[in-house]
């Protein structure tokens, strides 16, 4: 498979570190069970789900495989009469959910086999154990010195990855473990330069790291042989724990919380620090310090599993640093990861949730410091200080090292080229990664806004004030359009006056007096027969034409028209006036 080039066509290298969600979406009664369908998503795309189907008793099972973890777990009690109601099935439905939110939150949990075969039984039906000895087979055809002692059953967290007791023939009481390992989504490498590459970490020596006996690889997986160390790791130190346990058992609820001594802390911190700086300036990329990843040896650390990033294996804390953007190269992520570490180292557990608020009493306020240059909110906001930064600080600066054995590790310069394309494709799958998180974080929070109680309460009031403002506009556009009807009305009422119409003598002497007597109150009492000249006059009137008296009469005395015009009968101007 050449550099950069797709996997063949039908395999899928799923991210195993991507959450699970499941949310019951609803029952149905059948006629001597009840099943319950539920919607499991992978990730944030709502488009990366699917349904299940499951029981009761499939709840049930699962919850007694997963007793091995020593956790108390919610999972709603059995009934036998009466666990058909409807009321009894609505309850236990709540029950189920709440059971559901707590295993898929766990961090060892969620990522465990028998979850993810519970909630996505499509991509985890496969047996890996049976894959791994097939492929373990194949390998003892062409080196028959090795041999299987037993399978080291779940002893990992990867459901991947699988580890075998082994022994030498001509030196039957010495125990070496094998691991296998299949491909994962972050491998970049060509088949040519992963096989290389793998076959190289032997020679790879250093003072903390532990040594690579054997390795070998194919294009679809990889297997290393090392000695196999009685005291385990440093996880089994902090959680006294044996190394051949499961690692449910092992790490999931410890009978003892208990930190390491200060001094503990100091060296293995400068140890580990020391090592990640070697491979970062010969350009190898890491990306997976945990503390099941550190051997013990007296009071030695040493590295482990320089193969998962060849391999393109995710990092066991992928899903809290892929929450954050500014841890987006490997040697932030490996700060970050030291971070973790170092608080089990200090507190004898994990933390809560990632970042910490608050940290509890340590052993030193330069402990303190280091944490928080790491794991606080400001630090996953702002970015993590360099490797170099960490050692220069006073928790590690002190620190002597005694060790006489000189690092080797020679990477070919085509090689070196090879690792740093590879490094910067998963540097940008993770950033890729992170912009969708935080694209989804923004939109959930929108929508969570929105939909808040307060949030529809102002919506309610600004609906109301909207409402009463457009009554009013309407209203006043009501009445202004009634105004403007009245008065179009009152002026088509008006009687209008042909200019070539004769005008009545009555109103022609009325006006014509108007004229003369100008400035004079004049008071006209229409007495005309004559409906035009008294409608014109009263018009006139209406209008505030000036009064007068005519000349020779008293001010402010009214005259009528057979003063004014004695050619008028008498008889008329009293008919008019009775009128």
């Amino acid at each position: 498979m050449a550099f950069m080039e797709k996997p063949p066509a039908g395999k899928v290298l799923l991210d195993d570190t991507v959450p699970l969600t499941a949310a019951i979406e609803a029952s149905q009664s059948l006629q001597s069970h009840t099943e319950y369908i539920i919607r499991v998503q992978r990730g944030i795309s709502v488009e990366n789900s699917w349904q299940i189907v499951r029981r009761y008793s499939d709840f049930d099972l699962l919850n007694n495989s997963l007793q091995i973890a020593g956790l108390s777990l919610p999972l709603p009690p059995k009934k036998l009469i009466g666990n058909m109601d409807r009321e009894f099935i609505a309850e236990r439905q709540k029950g189920l959910q709440n059971y559901l939110n707590v295993i898929t939150t766990n961090h060892i949990l969620s990522n465990c086999e028998l979850v993810k075969k519970f909630l996505d039984p499509n991509n985890y039906s496969a047996n890996y154990t049976e894959i791994a000895l097939q492929q373990v087979s194949m390998f003892f055809r062409s080196e028959p010195k090795w041999e299987v002692v037993e399978p080291l059953k779940d002893i990992g967290w990867r459901i991947r990855k699988k580890y075998f007791l082994m022994k030498i023939k001509n030196q039957p009481k010495e125990r070496l473990v094998l691991s296998w390992a299949d491909l994962g989504p972050d491998k970049y490498l060509s088949d040519k330069d992963f096989q290389c590459l793998i076959k190289l970490l032997p020679s790879c020596l250093h003072p903390y790291i532990y040594r690579v006996t054997f390795a070998t690889a194919n294009e679809s997986s990889a297997l290393l042989i090392r000695m196999f160390n009685e005291k385990g790791t440093l996880k089994d130190l902090i959680y006294k724990a044996k190394p051949k346990d499961p690692f449910l058992r092992k790490y999931c609820n410890p009978k003892k919380i208990q930190g390491l001594e200060l001094q503990q802390i100091k060296t293995y911190g400068r140890q580990i620090l020391e090592v990640l700086k070697f491979l970062h300036d010969k350009g190898f990329p890491y990306g997976h310090l945990h503390a099941s990843n550190v051997m013990l040896e007296g009071d030695t650390c040493r590295l482990l599993d320089l193969e998962n990033s060849l391999l393109g294996l995710p990092s066991f804390y992928r899903s809290y640093f892929a929450q954050f953007r500014k841890i987006n190269t490997l040697e932030s992520v490996d700060v970050h990861c030291f971070g973790h570490l170092l608080y089990e180292m200090t507190y004898g557990r994990p933390p809560d949730s990632v970042p910490v608020d608050s940290f509890p009493p340590a052993p030193s306020m330069a402990v303190v410091a280091v944490l928080e240059s790491t794991l606080s909110c400001e630090a996953c906001k702002n970015g993590m200080p360099t490797v170099s930064r960490l050692l220069q600080m006073p928790l590690f600066s002190d620190v002597l090292l005694t060790t006489s054995e000189k690092p080797q590790f020679k990477i070919p310069t085509k090689l070196k080229e090879a690792l740093r394309i590879a490094k910067e494709c998963i540097e940008k799958r993770l950033i890729e990664e992170q912009k969708q998180i935080h694209q989804h974080r923004r939109l959930t929070r929108a929508q969570s806004h929105h939909g808040s109680e307060e949030e529809r309460k102002k919506r309610k009031i600004l609906a109301r004030k909207k409402s009463k403002r457009s009554a009013v506009e309407n209203s006043e556009e009501h009445s202004a359009k009634y105004s403007n009807s009245n008065n179009s009305g009152s002026g088509a009422s008006s009687p209008l006056t042909s200019p070539s119409s004769p005008t009545p003598p009555s109103t022609a002497a009325a006006l014509g007096l108007g004229k003369r007597c100008k400035g004079r109150d004049f008071h006209i009492t229409s007495t005309s027969s004559a409906s035009t000249s008294s409608s014109s006059l009263a018009s006139y009137e209406h209008r505030g034409a000036p009064t007068a008296s005519a000349p020779g009469c008293e001010r402010g005395e009214p005259r009528g028209l057979t003063q004014l015009h004695p050619e008028l009968p008498e008889r008329n101007f009293e008919e008019s006036r009775n009128l």
